[in-house]
């Protein structure tokens, strides 16, 4: 229970006057989650403009190579089962936490977090190759449509791992309690959100323009 003040009118004036609010009225880390939902609204924003100049800019090839002589589709495919697999292990993550094992959940984290590198080491790969050979993102607009937006998602990604990390020191460090919990959920959150962006980009960007 909490106490608020207010200030009741009388006759002479007024005065103050106490009274307690109920904890139900006000859930602990409600704004918290809120907030957050708040935030990948905003970040759907961020990708959808990115999904749409790539829309536009896709084929603005400026006389260099397109998608069919650029991506290399099962290097991608390989890279997405490793996003979808840490998307299941976290998903287990949240499992174990449910039953208050914190080792599991840790060992779990560390799973997903491996997955994680191996995403982003891929991408890097694919990135280091494409400028090595002159198709850089100032090579034409439909490259620079792409590093942005792949690029944008590896960022996302990055963050997502140190978050990762610091919570695999915090619940270790303080175990399974109701702020851990309830940062483990807003992460699983964008760690799911993360993943379904990246079908997106794979399917828009990748799947269709190889094949289509």
């Amino acid at each position: 229970m909490s106490a608020e003040l207010t200030y009741e009118p009388t006759a002479d004036g007024a005065k103050p006057v106490f009274f307690e609010l109920d904890e139900h009225d006000h859930p602990e880390g409600g704004s918290t989650m809120l907030g957050f939902w708040m935030y990948l609204m905003s970040d759907c924003l961020i990708f959808a403009v990115l999904f749409a100049c790539y829309g536009v800019l896709g084929h603005g090839y400026g006389g260099g190579k397109g998608p069919k002589e650029l991506f290399e589709l099962p290097l991608v495919a390989f890279n997405t089962a490793m996003l979808l697999f840490s998307s299941l292990t976290y998903g287990i993550a949240m499992l174990t936490m449910e039953k208050g094992s914190v080792r599991q959940v840790q060992f779990w984290l560390v799973v997903t977090g491996l997955f994680g590198l191996t995403f982003l080491g891929v991408e890097m790969y694919e990135f280091s190759n494409l400028i090595a050979e002159g198709n850089g993102p100032s090579r034409s607009a439909f490259l620079s449509a792409f590093f942005t937006l792949v690029g944008t998602h590896g960022f996302h990604v990055t963050c997502g791992l140190i978050w990762l990390t610091t919570l695999v020191i915090q619940v270790g460090t303080h175990g399974l309690g109701q702020a851990n919990r309830r940062r483990l959920q807003c992460l699983s959150m964008f760690w799911h959100f993360l993943d379904v962006i990246w079908i997106g980009v794979f399917t828009i960007v990748y799947l269709m323009g190889v094949l289509g």
